[in-house]
C-alpha cells in the first residue's frame, strides 16, 4: 500500500488539491448566490450583469433587444427582437466554470506570480468567450428555434468546456510545476 502511495504521490496530491480548491470554491459561490437573494441585481449581480452585457453587445450589433427579469423563475428574459429567445439563469454567468478551471490551475500551480496571472487572465477570458456564447446562442436561438436543444446542450457547452480544456492543456506545458525542467 505504501508501495502505491509514494508511486502516485503527485496524482494523490493533484486530486487532493483539486477537490480542497473546488469544494471551498463552490461553497464560497454558493455563499454568494445566498447573500445574493433579495439583492438590488436580480437574481444575483453577476448574472444580471451577464444579461446586461449581452443585451449592449446585441445593441451593438444591430439587433433590437431588451433584458427583463424573469416573472416565475430566477433568471433573465432575453427578448430580440419582440420576441423571448432566451434567459440567463445563474448557471450562464460562467462562474462555475471558472471556479472549475481556478482549482485546476491551483491544482497545477507553477510560480506564484505566473499562477495568479494565468488565472486572472484565463478567468476573463472564460467570462468573456461566454458572453460572446450567450450573444451568439441569442441569436441562433431566435433564427433556428427548431436547433434550440442540440446548440444549448452540445455546440455551446463545448465551446466553454473546450476552452477550459484548451487553458489547461497550455498551462500544463508551458508553467505548471511538474513541467518545469532543472537547469
Amino acid at each position: 500500500m505504501k508501495s502505491l502511495f509514494i508511486q502516485y504521490k503527485a496524482v494523490i496530491k493533484f486530486v487532493f488539491i483539486f477537490l480542497i480548491t473546488y469544494v471551498v470554491l463552490t461553497m464560497v459561490y454558493k455563499f454568494y448566490l445566498q447573500y445574493s437573494e433579495g439583492s438590488n441585481f436580480y437574481p444575483d449581480y453577476v448574472t444580471n450583469l451577464v444579461a446586461l452585457q449581452t443585451d449592449n453587445i446585441l445593441h451593438g450589433l444591430g439587433f433590437s433587444s431588451e433584458v427583463l427579469p424573469h416573472e416565475t423563475e430566477p433568471s433573465m428574459k432575453i427578448i430580440l427582437n419582440g420576441k423571448f429567445v432566451a434567459r440567463v439563469i445563474e448557471g450562464c454567468n460562467g462562474l462555475s466554470v471558472i471556479i472549475l478551471f481556478l482549482s485546476f490551475i491551483v491544482a497545477f500551480s507553477g510560480k506564484l506570480k505566473t499562477t495568479f496571472f494565468y488565472i486572472l487572465s484565463g478567468s476573463v477570458l472564460i467570462y468573456v468567450v461566454n458572453l460572446i456564447r450567450i450573444v451568439i446562442l441569442t441569436i441562433a436561438l431566435y433564427y433556428y428555434p427548431e436547433h434550440r436543444e442540440i446548440l444549448h446542450s452540445v455546440v455551446f457547452p463545448a465551446i466553454i468546456y473546450g476552452l477550459v480544456f484548451l487553458l489547461w492543456v497550455f498551462w500544463v506545458n508551458r508553467f505548471s510545476k511538474s513541467n518545469v525542467k532543472d537547469a
